[in-house]
């Protein structure tokens, strides 16, 4: 490996940690859904916390497609990602965008008022749940490898701790932006405590 082919591999790690970050948030959110009548408040939580992740892994895995495709040699030479994960990247993208945009908004939205907004949230989930399965399933023997990579005591590519602190201020951001938002959490855990909700949504 060269000096050069550093910068893919250190990019391919990042974008594995806080995939690998992303998973277990994502675990847990998955989890929250089954009752989302008693565990909004986890739900809205951890959805929240997840975006300053979730941002990471997209600018590292945007940056990575931009070099590639405008030439960078040492790119060039990693190669790009799978035909099937070339084609399904935009799909995820969007569907991901779209699942936290309708998210967010729906907090900031009177639950009485908000049913089209779930029905787009929940359109949002069932399209990005199919992608995100793939993505997944393509990618689950490859970060073990990766992730124990940079924490040997000399990892073979340079900007280990710099990396794990990137991943590190996404979750701090992830939670700043719970705090913030908090308070706007009251509204539908009363809806809910007086069953007007349902699971799922």
């Amino acid at each position: 490996m060269t000096a050069h082919d550093a910068g893919p591999r250190g990019n391919q790690r990042l974008t594995a940690m806080a995939g690998a970050v992303l998973f277990v948030l994502l675990a847990v959110e998955g989890l929250s859904i089954l009752s989302v009548r008693g565990l909004f408040t986890v739900h809205a939580i951890v959805g929240l916390v997840l975006v300053g992740p979730l941002m990471v892994k997209l600018t590292s895995a945007t940056y990575r497609f931009a070099r590639y495709y405008t030439g960078d040699p040492a790119y060039r030479r990693a190669g790009p990602p799978r035909p099937l994960l070339r084609l399904l990247a935009p799909v995820l993208i969007v569907a991901t965008l779209a699942l936290l945009a309708t998210g967010v908004t729906l907090l900031l939205t009177d639950p009485a008022s908000a049913g089209r907004l779930v029905q787009l949230h929940k359109a949002s989930f069932v399209v990005w749940l199919g992608v995100t399965s793939v993505h997944v399933l393509a990618y689950l023997g490859r970060v073990p490898p990766l992730l124990m990579a940079d924490l040997r005591r000399r990892p073979a590519v340079r900007g280990a701790s710099t990396r794990g602190t990137l991943v590190l201020l996404g979750v701090l951001a992830g939670a700043l932006l719970a705090v913030a938002l908090k308070g706007h959490l009251h509204p539908w855990v009363a809806w809910f405590a007086n069953g007007l909700g349902s699971d799922g949504g």
